[in-house]
């Protein structure tokens, strides 16, 4: 398997809509496998394949501390939401500032997706897990969580990654960093 790269904010990628994923062949399995390798390896908990440049409907996600239950959605899409509102502590590994924020998602959650075998499932989710896949599920949309911030806090986050991208181009132009 493979570690993908990562695309940081604000990479005009990261906002493109994903295509829905017509067929599950060997590619798809294999990119869902790399992908959770990938996510594994930055100590994330979800990774859509938008944040790695790939505009298909596939999200992997592992909310377990000892990383040991996978989930691979194709085509998720919400069915239900639980009216109730609570605020989720999100950051994401396209931002790359360890700051994390509150954002307000819906508690409970029915989705219905494919598994890598093909088969249509329905799965009705709370808490953590729902967050996290509400979040991917934005992602899918080429939205971000950042999005849901107050302008200050967007603006806050966007002038601290010019600057460390401003640092990154400077020491390479400097020959520090190859």
């Amino acid at each position: 398997m493979s570690i993908l790269k990562l695309l940081y904010f604000p990479n005009k990628k990261l906002r493109n809509i994903a295509k829905p994923i017509q067929h599950i062949d060997n590619n798809i399995k294999i990119l869902g496998q790399n992908m959770l390798e990938t996510m594994y390896y930055y100590k994330g908990i979800g990774l859509a394949a938008t944040q790695i440049g790939i505009n298909k409907r596939i999200i992997v996600i592992d909310i377990t501390e000892k990383k040991n239950n996978p989930i691979i959605l194709i085509n998720p899409k919400i069915i239900k939401i639980d009216k109730l509102k609570i605020n989720s502590k999100e950051g994401c590994l396209s931002i790359p500032i360890k700051q994390k924020y509150f954002i307000l998602r819906y508690n409970k959650i029915k989705i219905k997706a494919k598994n890598l075998k093909n088969d249509i499932i329905e799965l009705e989710i709370n808490n953590l897990l729902s967050f996290c896949i509400q979040h991917e599920i934005d992602h899918l949309n080429g939205i971000l969580f950042i999005d849901y911030l107050s302008n200050l806090k967007y603006q806050r986050i966007y002038d601290k990654i010019n600057k460390i991208n401003h640092k990154i181009f400077f020491l390479k132009k400097q020959n520090y960093i190859k």
